[in-house]
């Protein structure tokens, strides 16, 4: 029997929410249903939203500091989910994923250095360095068989004495794609052998699905350990983007001591007693809640494949391994990227990612956001199957 009711339709309209409240901005209309920003729309764990409760009731919000039970909750969820041993030390708040990004490419590289990414990839990989003025190279991920794999060899003639950075998303967005511990090891080789630091994104870590277990890179090998900054965080896992609580994990001494002194000297690497708070309680108290919304997004995840094969055939699901974004192959409808988008909006009224704002190899692509109550997924996919038969 299921403790939390993810069934249950939570009106986010009005609460400044991207998905909801920027519709008109981002799309022209805000008549949509919204599958777009990754951002789930279930409740939070009950047991987060009434610690944030309790503690707004002192009343008193004056300087605070993050305790030893925060970094305890991070070292011991770490430890119990993804088997990988951190310590304290290695552990440092930083006030976002994208903008842990931009702080490892502003503390250790230069405008002459070049970064690595291997699309189709979340956006910002591509968008942060290119705001720093550093020069992206492209590794293209390989689908195969319905599934993505890296082109290590074509990594190998890619990269040159310049490329000082390669920002890895594990598990990846938008594929999907659980990284296997070889793959893993595989990168992480090349990258030590040629100088270049891996960032190594995972903030969808704790979404990995049915039999799938996420790998953190640093913890395949030593040469992982020492030449990658890890960057993590609760907010995909519980819900809660809108608290920002994302942190870095650095077992590397000397990467460590210098990246830490950039936080610092900036007073980048403080949060807010509510961040501390709601990252401390969510890996203390929600491991139930989160294996119940894993198989609440599963079914969702089948429901969709399942009514594509059956209904809309001309789109295949691209069967994430992690997370709560499907990535869809529209390229049987034989539209342009544009005409493909209007389909989406205008004819079948719904808000998903354009593949292309992924790269080039998202062409003929677009990202559902399947974290929502099952009523919503059937209007949206029958809007679909009307849009493409009208």
């Amino acid at each position: 029997m299921n403790s939390f009711n993810f069934n249950e339709i939570i009106d986010r309209k009005g609460t400044n929410a991207i998905k909801t409240d920027a519709l008109k901005e981002r799309f022209g209309r805000d008549d949509l249903i919204p599958m777009w920003v990754a951002d789930m729309d279930f409740a939070s764990p009950p047991t987060v939203t009434q610690a944030i409760i309790e503690r707004a009731k002192h009343g008193l919000f004056g300087y605070t500091f993050e305790g030893d039970e925060y970094y305890n909750a991070i070292i011991n969820w770490t430890k119990n989910q993804h088997n990988w041993t951190i310590e304290k030390d290695w552990i440092s708040f930083i006030p976002g994923i994208v903008k842990g990004i931009a702080f490892v490419l502003d503390c250790f590289t230069s405008k002459e250095d070049k970064v690595v990414i291997q699309p189709p990839v979340y956006h910002p990989f591509r968008i942060i360095p290119e705001l720093h003025r550093r020069e992206v190279v492209d590794n293209p991920l390989k689908l195969e068989a319905g599934q993505y794999r890296m082109d290590l060899e074509n990594l190998k003639q890619v990269i040159s004495p310049d490329c000082k950075v390669l920002i890895l998303c594990n598990p990846h967005n938008p594929g999907g794609r659980v990284w296997t511990k070889q793959e893993l090891s595989d990168i992480a080789e090349i990258c030590y052998d040629n100088n270049i630091l891996v960032i190594s994104d995972e903030i969808h870590a704790d979404l990995a699905l049915q039999n799938h277990k996420h790998i953190p890179f640093a913890s395949v090998s030593e040469k992982a350990a020492m030449n990658s900054i890890t960057l993590m965080a609760p907010s995909k896992t519980f819900n809660i983007a809108g608290i920002v609580s994302s942190f870095s994990v650095i077992p590397n001494k000397d990467l460590r001591e210098k990246f830490h002194a950039y936080l610092t000297k900036s007073e980048l690497n403080h949060g807010d007693l509510f961040a501390y708070l709601a990252a401390q309680v969510a890996y203390e108290t929600g491991e139930e809640w989160l294996k119940e919304a894993k198989e609440y997004l599963w079914q969702n995840i089948c429901y969709v494949d399942d009514y594509l094969k059956k209904n809309i055939p001309q789109i295949k699901a691209i069967i994430p391994e992690a997370s709560f974004l499907i990535w869809l192959d529209c390229k049987a409808l034989n539209l342009s990227q544009e005409d493909l988008v209007s389909l989406f909006v205008n004819d079948a009224k719904l808000a998903l990612n354009d593949g292309s704002m992924f790269g080039k190899e998202g062409e003929g692509f677009m990202r559902m956001n399947i974290g929502t109550p099952r009523s919503v997924i059937e209007r949206a996919m029958d809007n679909l199957f009307k849009a493409v038969n009208k």
